[in-house]
């Protein structure tokens, strides 16, 4: 089945940025309309003319700066905080004496802070701080005293800058454990995958190596050994197994990335899983299903037939090969059940849980892991003496636990 891999990008950032790029473009066009309103109060209005063309120019030009982090290098954002401090500067020489003294607005009036919040989304507090930290010092020597209302405005900008730096680097460390906890959750199920078809095929082969070579004995009574040695090594290498090291973006300013690989939908429609099934009846497996097909999709249908076989499997390695099982198939509206229940001695209380710590995962993989994928369960019931049965239970609408939805 082909494979396609998917790389997902988790990032609370951009809608920041996209926040940052409309406030720069309002704050420029609020700083022109001051000026406009006080233009005969100024004493020199062409420096602050010429100012205002320069800002609108380098506002409108640099746009695409400010749409990410990748974008906004250092060099911009030094080059953009000179812009804003220059015009500070340059207050004192465009505008009147009195009009500064009385608390005037800057020139770049609260576009300045468009440019300390830049630094913030970029490098977190510490760059707010220091961005905030120079645009103070500016605007102390515009006024050339600390007076109440220039020290309130920049504690307001520099508060609020060093906050949301905080919180873009909270951001960013959630996003590496959620990506983190979403590839080890991706690792486990494709762990759980692999070995269940290596414990319908590769355990199943050792195991009966082992046993036939014990009753055959000899050399092959060394093979068998060796197999059973085998067995319990790959038994647990497929309980452990290994989960990769997380890859997260080169700028961590982009997002956290995960990558996972999905299976390419199967073409076609739906098929009859009672062609599936009918395989397994013989001599001493009996199959009733109904007169009308039974429609899953390829996906389910073979999973759910894997599952009956891995349950079949089961009884014949431990109830032995005289033991009859009987397969059931019930296509209800919503759901398909396939029951298969044996004549078997039954399983002994607390052994499935005793098996699974030992690493052996017939019935916690080959059965409850397929049926859990698709949406589905997988119930066992057995009494001592009394045989075992195992209920399937799966969806016609199968929606699998990574959010795929296959309609039938």
């Amino acid at each position: 089945m082909a494979k396609r891999e998917r790389v997902m990008r988790m990032s609370v950032e951009q809608p920041l940025w996209r926040a940052l790029t409309a406030y720069r473009v309002l704050t420029m066009l609020y700083a022109v309309g001051l000026f406009a309103t006080a233009y005969d109060e100024f004493v020199r209005p062409w420096v602050a003319v010429a100012y205002y063309a320069v800002l609108c120019g380098w506002t409108l030009a640099t746009l695409p700066r400010v749409a990410n982090a990748a974008r906004c290098t250092k060099r911009f954002l030094a080059a953009d905080l000179t812009v804003a401090v220059a015009g500070i500067l340059l207050t004192t020489v465009a505008d009147a004496h009195e009009r500064v003294q009385a608390g005037g607005p800057t020139l770049p009036s609260i576009w300045t802070a468009g440019s300390v919040l830049a630094f913030a989304l970029k490098g977190g507090w510490r760059w707010a701080a220091l961005a905030s930290s120079l645009v103070a010092v500016a605007n102390l020597v515009e006024r050339g005293s600390p007076a109440r209302d220039t020290v309130h405005n920049v504690i307001l900008v520099c508060i609020a800058s060093v906050a949301i730096g905080y919180v873009v680097e909270v951001a960013r460390a959630s996003e590496r454990t959620l990506a983190r906890a979403l590839e080890i959750e991706a690792a486990t199920r494709e762990r759980e995958r692999l070995a269940r078809d290596i414990h319908d095929s590769v355990l199943q082969v050792l195991a009966m190596v082992q046993r036939r070579g014990a009753v055959i004995g000899g050399e092959a009574a060394e093979l068998g050994r060796m197999a059973g040695e085998q067995e319990v090594a790959l038994r647990t290498l497929v309980s452990g197994g290994l989960v990769p090291v997380s890859r997260v973006s080169e700028d961590a300013a982009e997002g956290a990335l995960v990558r996972a690989v999905d299976e390419e939908p199967e073409p076609g429609g739906p098929v009859d899983l009672r062609a599936l099934l009918a395989p397994y009846a013989g001599a001493m497996v009996s199959l009733a299903e109904p007169g009308a097909p039974v429609p899953l999709t390829p996906a389910a249908a073979r999973e759910v037939a894997a599952a009956v076989g891995a349950a079949l499997d089961n009884v014949r390695r431990h109830a032995g090969e005289d033991a009859r099982a009987w397969i059931l198939v019930e296509d209800e509206p919503d759901e398909v059940i396939v029951t298969v229940r044996d004549d078997g001695p039954g399983i002994p209380e607390g052994r499935l849980d005793q098996a699974e710590g030992e690493g052996r995962l017939g019935v916690a993989l080959s059965i409850r892991g397929r049926l859990r994928d698709l949406g589905g369960s997988a119930e066992l019931i057995s009494v001592p003496g009394q045989g075992t049965e195992v209920e399937l239970k799966v969806p016609k609408d199968v929606t699998d636990t990574r959010g795929k939805a296959e309609q039938r």
